[in-house]
């Protein structure tokens, strides 16, 4: 919910809007996914831990009004022993609106920055449908949005990213 009574934004020292910067206008679940296929089976504790194998997917889109779409997918498929434990999908989105930013500079803060907002939010419903699937929550680690855009636009570009 929006605050209606806020002061309008100040000029900056020289005389530039306070527009500058990046001001989230509305965030959403666009798709969301879980599946347990073995439950309750897959729920019993013993064995050994399940391998997590996690997606991380970036996309940003102008729009007709001025403003930006933003979607962070995050993946996170668990196994044991070769047998689906769960899989969990979330597409969390964000409108932006991006001002005072060189045309140079906008698709990384499209696809670090805006993501990074957006993170701690997915996250959340992750760690939550975990747990109300039986598993304990699945929190997962930061993730280094600088790093994936990197190597994404490395690829893009047909060079071949280091380890690290």
């Amino acid at each position: 919910m929006t605050d209606t009574n806020a002061a309008p934004p100040a000029a900056l020292e020289d005389g530039a809007a306070a527009e500058t910067g990046i001001r989230i206008i509305a965030q959403f679940v666009r798709d969301f996914s879980f599946e347990s296929p073995h439950a309750p089976d897959s729920l019993r504790a013993g064995g050994a831990a399940p391998a997590i194998d996690m997606g991380v997917e970036m996309n940003a889109r102008g729009r007709p009004d001025g403003l930006f779409e933003v979607d962070l997918k995050l993946s996170a498929r668990a196994t044991r022993d070769d047998q689906p434990v769960f899989h969990v999908e979330v597409m969390y989105g964000g409108l932006f609106h991006i001002g005072g930013v060189p045309e140079a500079d906008l698709e990384p803060v499209l696809l670090i920055e805006c993501p990074r907002f957006l993170f701690p939010f997915a996250r959340r419903l992750i760690a939550d449908v975990t747990t109300e699937g039986g598993f304990p929550p699945f929190l997962i680690d930061p993730i280094d949005f600088a790093g994936v855009y990197a190597a994404r636009k490395a690829q893009a570009d047909g060079a071949t990213v280091g380890n690290a």
